[in-house]
């Protein structure tokens, strides 16, 4: 019998059997059954009869370059067009981080895409209960508060999850995979001056990310022998967009393929620098 490794879970017709018969597909092998087999199978893994093989849909993506993010990376990041990456969030030379515009920031949400446009992940915050998004909506209190995200690929599986434990004075940022195993963190150096952060991994710290004006807009991120592996830049998203929502934009540009867990905590940086240095949202407090 031919392989069938592609062939989603389920319920199908059997072709050599009666018409009151079925076989169902585990993943593993091939079971023959009845139709009064198939009802008493658990609600969560009953599947509809699929005659074909179907694959993960990728998100629909618009025809051709977009030239807003060309104009983006090019222009406004400076950073020159290169040749085409692996498609993934780590194995791209250029990320490309816009977060949705919104009047008020109740939900930390970002689209994550190449240099041309093409989006290959998104980042959103998880866990906040509706008291929370009250208090955000009432106060100025984010610097507070306890902030989950997910880092997710194009198909939305999540890829890293991204802990910053309410802030005082200095942020840190745990990171994860999603089994829970730890990657490493992000913490916050200084509070006067131009801000640094260290990346640590088992005990030791594998490199920085260091603002080049005291504003903070621009990073330089380097391994622990000082020498830059990575820049984030923040792109002018308009005036309307900056006095009237809470958009901010960035390109992290990777200069060369990182070792991990560096290459996690650069990735995690740049998706995530926005939610590390606020100190509080734009709303009504």
């Amino acid at each position: 019998m031919t392989t069938h490794s592609n062939t989603p879970a389920g319920w199908y017709p059997d072709p050599h059997g009666a018409p009151q018969t079925l076989r169902y597909w585990d993943g593993v092998q091939w079971t023959q059954h009845t139709h009064a087999d198939q009802q008493a199978v658990p609600a969560g893994q009953q599947q509809s009869a699929m005659p074909q093989m179907q694959a993960p849909q990728m998100p629909q993506q618009a025809a051709g370059p977009d030239p807003r993010v060309q104009r983006q990376v090019q222009q406004q990041a400076g950073v020159a067009a290169g040749g085409p990456g692996g498609g993934s969030l780590f194995s791209e030379p250029v990320l490309v981080v816009n977060q949705k515009a919104k009047l008020i920031e109740l939900t930390n949400e970002y689209t994550v895409m190449d240099q041309n446009g093409n989006q290959i992940g998104s980042v959103t915050e998880i866990g906040q209960s509706a008291l929370k998004k009250v208090a955000r909506f009432v106060s100025s209190l984010d610097q507070f508060m306890t902030h989950r995200l997910e880092i997710r690929d194009a198909y939305g599986q999540p890829q890293l999850v991204l802990t910053r434990p309410a802030k005082f004075f200095k942020s840190r940022v745990e990171v994860s995979r999603p089994d829970g195993s730890p990657v490493g963190e992000i913490v916050q150096q200084n509070m006067i001056g131009k801000i640094n952060f260290a990346m640590n991994a088992n005990g030791r710290q594998v490199g920085a990310i260091k603002a080049e004006n005291w504003r903070a807009w621009n990073f330089a991120i380097v391994d622990h022998a000082e020498n830059e592996v990575a820049r984030i830049t923040k792109t002018w998203e308009g005036l309307a967009k900056t006095m009237f929502t809470t958009a901010d934009n960035y390109v992290l540009q990777i200069h060369y393929q990182l070792p991990e867990p560096l290459l996690s905590l650069v990735v995690a940086t740049a998706l995530t620098v926005d939610t590390a240095l606020k100190q509080d949202s734009r709303g009504l407090g």
